[in-house]
């Protein structure tokens, strides 16, 4: 196919090596510009067209925002002040502390309760979860794809018995355990490569595509659940690291005036402002990282919010879709399968709703060349390649 540039194919060494850096951003640099490279390598044989590296690329690019925490930071501060009801809950809380530590203002108080709640000890843990969903995904899907390269990429003609074999060396079952949808996946690539009609050839990239989606995001959801579970403090060790806070001069008697507190029920009204102000932190911790899991930057900065409908439109080849497998799964995880409408995921945590939203995505983006632009520019990929951080927006 003509228009895209010639590059190395990345090879399982390449992989392996990415996979065992220990610099969760460097690492995801790394992933972000391999994924890039396997789309490429892949598009050569399907036209300029998305596979699942080319969504790849870009929801890796956006996960290293999370991991270098520059999303969170741009809204850490709205962690206490942007919702009126955690306003409120903050302040019956610091009149239910003054009670105890009458010496403070309410608002001396407020400074308190924001440094022992940590917030941002609770986002660098969804950082870090994140990191580790990055690297799970690579090591185990970036694998594949490059075994699949090795193996039957340069074939001239369509061998059943070559793509059997590979597809066997894949676990039956299910996910997140089995890798059946992975099997099937790389049988509709194989089949994509020879196929001439390009409607045809995009409804089994497509096809491919989701099936690969399905495998990475069940795989992926006990991080996606922890990275969305801030903060991680409980409610608990927040009265008694607030308590010692609040009477550094209590020393080592401050667990036993904190047993003696709790066994008179002084402390009785504080648990209970506790437990408001913490449903509405936690609200709002949680509503600032899944603000930031659920945008994603496409290439020209066209950013797509995940709890929103798709504005997109399918493309007119892929509006009336023809291939039974896959209308088949279609059914199975998209309730609107005629429409990017109700795409919207609530809430990211939720797998079905997430399915949903990721599907549509990738019939309305599948024939966008545009996706197939590089990621970092020239320099940026030959100082990340050295293992540095590269200047510039990232």
């Amino acid at each position: 196919m003509s228009g895209i540039p010639t590059i190395t194919i990345p090879t399982i060494a390449d992989i392996e090596r990415i996979a065992a850096l220990s610099d969760p951003v460097i690492r995801n640099l790394q992933i972000t510009q391999c994924y890039h490279e396997l789309a490429l390598t892949l598009a050569e044989r399907t036209g300029r067209c998305a596979n699942w590296c080319t969504f790849a690329t870009w929801a890796s690019k956006q996960a290293g925002q999370t991991i270098r925490k520059e999303d969170l930071a741009r809204t850490l501060g709205n962690i206490l002040g942007s919702e009126a009801a955690a306003v409120q809950a903050g302040r019956e809380l610091a009149a239910a502390v003054q009670r105890i530590a009458v010496k403070y203002r309410i608002d001396e108080i407020l400074k308190f309760v924001w440094k022992v709640l940590d917030p941002p000890a609770a986002f660098a843990h969804s950082s870090e979860a994140v990191a580790r969903g990055n690297l799970k995904v690579f090591a185990e899907i970036g694998r594949e794809f490059a075994l699949f390269y090795a193996a039957c990429l340069e074939d001239t003609s369509y061998d059943a018995e070559k793509i059997a074999r590979f597809c066997e060396g894949l676990r039956p079952g299910e996910p997140p355990d089995g890798q059946g949808y992975l099997r099937e996946a790389f049988r509709h690539y194989y089949q994509a490569l020879f196929e001439a009609d390009e409607k045809k050839r995009l409804e089994l990239l497509l096809l491919a595509n989701i099936r690969v989606g399905f495998h990475e995001q069940t795989r992926l959801q006990p991080e996606i659940n922890e990275a969305l579970g801030a903060p991680v403090i409980s409610p608990d060790t927040f009265i008694r690291n607030l308590l010692k806070t609040l009477h550094p001069e209590w020393g080592w008697l401050n667990e036993v005036i904190w047993l003696i507190l709790r066994l008179l029920g002084r402390l009785t009204e504080l648990d209970t402002a506790v437990r408001v102000y913490f449903e509405s932190a936690q609200r709002e911790a949680q509503f600032i990282v899944t603000e930031a899991l659920m945008m994603l930057e496409m290439p020209h900065y066209n950013r797509l919010r995940l709890g929103d409908d798709l504005a997109a439109s399918f493309p007119p080849i892929l509006q009336q879709l023809e291939n039974p497998e896959l209308l088949a799964l279609l059914r199975l995880i998209d309730p609107t399968p005629d429409s990017p409408s109700e795409s919207g995921a609530e809430y990211w945590g939720d797998l079905p709703d997430r399915l949903h939203f990721i599907a549509d995505m990738f019939r309305c983006y599948q024939a966008s060349p545009e996706l197939l632009d590089p990621p970092f520019n020239d320099e940026q990929v030959t100082v990340l390649k050295e293992g540095r951080l590269p200047a510039g927006r990232l």
